[in-house]
């Protein structure tokens, strides 16, 4: 698994998030999650962005630029 360091924004409950926190990466168009706690939400956004990036590589696209500029550590472990 490789792990990477994507920038999200933070948006606070209100009504253009439906009462509740809701989270995005920029870098990932359409990558958000919601939560009734600021850490519930970049739970859920950690998950959701996971898959978005399994989802690239198992369609053969490649991850944009400014995402694989963001890669902290490779795991080359295969099992």
């Amino acid at each position: 698994m490789n792990l990477y360091r994507l920038p999200f924004v933070m948006h606070e409950p209100g009504a253009d998030t439906e009462d509740k926190f809701m989270a995005e990466i920029p870098l990932l168009p359409g990558c958000r999650a919601w939560g009734d706690t600021a850490a519930a939400t970049v739970d859920c956004l950690q998950s959701v962005a996971a898959a978005f990036i399994a989802s690239y590589i198992a369609a053969g696209d490649e991850l944009p630029p400014k995402v694989t500029a963001t890669l902290i550590a490779t795991n080359t472990n295969t099992r």
